[in-house]
């Protein structure tokens, strides 16, 4: 199980809902994967004017958990406005906290993303920052009130994959106690399974699903791999080796003359 600020789930796959080609293959997206977990970016979805409660009311019908995103943020006003209009329209203290700071790699403001959380927390908000695989920034937003990290491993959209799984590794090592969620940049299901074979508690997803020419196949796809890279860390990797090791014993074996 995953526990998210005393919130347990059983699936370790968190879903975007947005650029699906179709309501309807977004749920079947989210049926297949089992996520128990969705974001949904309250700006973008009232940027038309006119279909945003629909779309609110078709995921509240899902049964599942809404994670309201800051996405298109570009200042600690801007995100702590729309969190607390998000907080309004669906009733959660859950908030995914997006500061964006550069609009080429949309990487973190990291700087206005403490601040942002600082404030936010303190207002009862529970925050999942997009943050960076920085371990001091990590550290700051710990201190800020977050109690999970969702770093990214590539820019968003990407589908690059992990770019430096060195910073991944030594960021599950130094918050062995804070739940880790790969956000941002994961492109194929191996992808996934590598960050979760690295010990960490979940991934979020959407472009690699929501532009797959079968989004809910694709999910799947994910949520297998996802599952698998959790058990064969809890099982215990193999590490590494330099040279070859035979799988069968050579002590005791038959010799012939």
């Amino acid at each position: 199980m995953l526990n998210l600020y005393n919130t347990s789930v059983s699936s370790r796959m968190l879903l975007g809902t947005a650029r699906y080609p179709s309501p309807s293959v977004l749920d079947e997206a989210v049926r297949l994967s089992a996520c128990e977990i969705v974001t949904v970016s309250l700006r973008r979805e009232t940027a038309g004017g006119k279909t945003g409660g629909a779309f609110f009311e078709r995921i509240r019908a899902m049964g599942v958990h809404i994670l309201p995103n800051t996405a298109g943020c570009h200042s600690v006003s801007e995100a702590v406005l729309t969190a607390n209009m998000a907080r309004s329209v669906f009733g959660t203290d859950w908030i995914k906290l997006e500061v964006i700071g550069n609009h080429d790699t949309l990487q973190p403001e990291v700087f206005a993303l403490v601040e942002a959380a600082r404030i936010l927390s303190g207002e009862g908000f529970k925050v999942f920052p997009y943050t960076t695989d920085d371990l001091v920034v990590g550290e700051r937003l710990l201190e800020a009130g977050c109690g999970v990290l969702m770093p990214w491993c590539a820019p968003i959209g990407s589908a690059m994959g992990p770019q430096n799984l060195n910073a991944l590794r030594s960021m599950r090592a130094h918050f062995p106690d804070t739940p880790l969620i790969v956000d941002a940049g994961i492109g194929r299901p191996s992808h996934a399974m590598a960050v979760m074979e690295l010990g960490y508690d979940a991934v979020l997803l959407n472009t690699a699903v929501a532009g797959a020419a079968d989004p809910a196949l694709m999910a799947l796809a994910f949520a297998t791999g996802i599952e698998a890279g959790r058990m064969g860390f809890e099982a215990g990797l193999l590490e590494p080796r330099d040279m070859a090791v035979p799988s069968t014993p050579v002590i005791g074996q038959a010799v012939f003359t």
